[in-house]
């Protein structure tokens, strides 16, 4: 039985025995281990988070009765959060707190929806008080809140802790309007994950455009990413809607973001500041509303030490950063990956092929895979295209019986110039992987580098 005396008889309206929940949002631990357990000496249940993107992830997981967030977190703001919430249409009353005192800040809140607005410190009687008037304004039944959708196009989800650990910051991070540079090496899947954000965003109905910047010219990108107006040059012969105009409202998936030209780094910077752009031409700016993710399988901190990438493009790309591993640190995954990419192999090439044998995955997992998951699946489909039994076995993938390994590679004393010469050219120059394959930090390999003179 529920004690009646000390709870209010306006409580009893909708729940007579039902703890509330509440999703305090306070990045104050102290006062916020203080509010929760008033809360729960007064009857709710209480849940705590100490900023936006957490509070999101719990807001879409969970049923929660009422938000009582702080005004300024180390990730936004509350009227931010009552931005995303109203994008997805969630009618969870929400109660702002802040130390401010701001009025703007209240009209602000008030308008997107916020029930109340109060100053710390606050008055126990008057938030037990605002509270209960808050849930009584709530609906039995709140609106359903689209589900996380997390296979995005036929993309395989690894079960590995990295890569858990990959999906649990695309899902805290989706329904912001944070800039998210991707970080990894080719073939990873930059991409895919690119597209799970956006499908986990307020923005997953507008549009999703990828671009490959490392195919832009210095010429062509103005014009690619912002458009012309016709005659604006000799082959423009009419006017043409960049990118940005097109994803507007949507977001933009930059690839190789560090192979643009400085020149358009510098009206990329501008376009991502003043969210306008001016197409090739024109004398007018177009308000643009896109969010941007941005990739790179480059060390742009290296390359705004070579002065080839602005830094302060990059700061405004890298509002979160995220690392996609290579497959080979994923070793749980890469038996899911295979068996998916062999069952996309036979139906794309009318096969029937079962599996693998247990010594062929182990010789799978064994591989260094360069090209990870663009290389596996290709790996894949030519043995399932040239398989001539069911299964298939080492005796089908005998090239990788006979290439070194990862353990193989690791620098020995003798002949260090001949070494790291050998594994450049296997990387195609790609000092970060011959490092990793050398099994030495890069800062190490540049200094051999230096030593022995080599030079890409």
């Amino acid at each position: 039985m529920c004690s009646g005396a000390q709870i209010s008889a306006k409580l009893f309206i909708f729940a007579p025995c039902m703890k509330q929940t509440i999703l305090l949002i306070e990045d104050d631990a102290t006062f916020g281990t203080m509010l929760q357990k008033w809360c729960g000496r007064n009857g709710f249940e209480a849940e705590l988070c100490s900023d936006i993107a957490s509070a999101q992830a719990e807001l879409t997981h969970k049923k929660v009765d009422l938000v009582l967030s702080d005004l300024r977190l180390p990730d936004g703001d509350g009227i931010m959060l009552l931005h995303w919430m109203r994008d997805l249409n969630m009618d969870t009353p929400v109660i702002v707190m802040s130390s401010y005192g701001e009025i703007q800040s209240a009209v602000a809140a008030m308008k997107l929806g916020a029930e109340d607005f109060l100053e710390k410190p606050m008055n126990p009687a008057i938030l037990k008080e605002k509270i209960e008037q808050a849930l009584l304004k709530k609906p039995v039944e709140a609106k359903p809140v689209k589900a996380v959708k997390a296979n995005v196009d036929g993309m395989v989800m690894g079960k590995s802790a990295v890569a858990r650990q990959m999906y649990d910051h695309i899902l805290k991070v989706a329904p912001t309007r944070m800039s998210v540079l991707i970080m990894g090496e080719s073939g990873t899947g930059k991409e895919y994950a690119a597209r799970m954000i956006h499908e986990n965003s307020p923005r997953r109905s507008k549009p999703f455009i990828a671009v490959d910047c490392g195919s832009l010219s210095r010429e062509l990108a103005p014009s690619e990413l912002f458009g012309h107006l016709k005659g604006s040059f000799t082959s423009a012969i009419e006017d043409k809607t960049g990118v940005f105009v097109q994803a507007d409202q949507g977001t933009v998936f930059l690839d190789e973001v560090g192979n643009l030209s400085y020149e358009v780094q510098v009206q990329l910077l501008r376009a991502l500041q003043e969210q306008k752009v001016r197409p090739v031409g024109s004398v007018k700016d177009i308000k643009v509303d896109v969010r941007i993710l941005a990739a790179t399988n480059e060390n742009l901190e290296e390359a705004i030490a070579e002065g080839r990438f602005r830094e302060d493009l990059y700061h405004r790309l890298n509002e979160f950063s995220l690392f996609i591993a290579p497959i080979r640190d994923r070793k749980g995954d890469i038996e899911i990956f295979a068996n998916e990419f062999l069952r996309q192999a036979n139906e794309e090439l009318d096969k029937s092929v079962q599996g693998f044998s247990s010594d062929a995955m182990a010789l799978l997992e064994k591989h260094h895979w360069s090209g990870n998951l663009r290389e596996l699946r290709n790996t894949v489909r030519r043995l399932v295209l040239f398989a001539s039994n069911d299964i298939i076995t080492v005796d089908d993938i005998p090239a990788f019986a006979s290439q070194s390994t990862n353990e193989d590679l690791a620098l020995q004393p003798d002949n260090e110039r001949e070494q790291i010469e050998n594994v450049l050219r296997k990387t195609r120059g790609n000092k970060t992987l011959a490092a990793q394959l050398l099994k030495i930090d890069r800062k190490t390999l540049y200094n051999k580098m230096h030593l022995y003179g080599i030079k890409l």
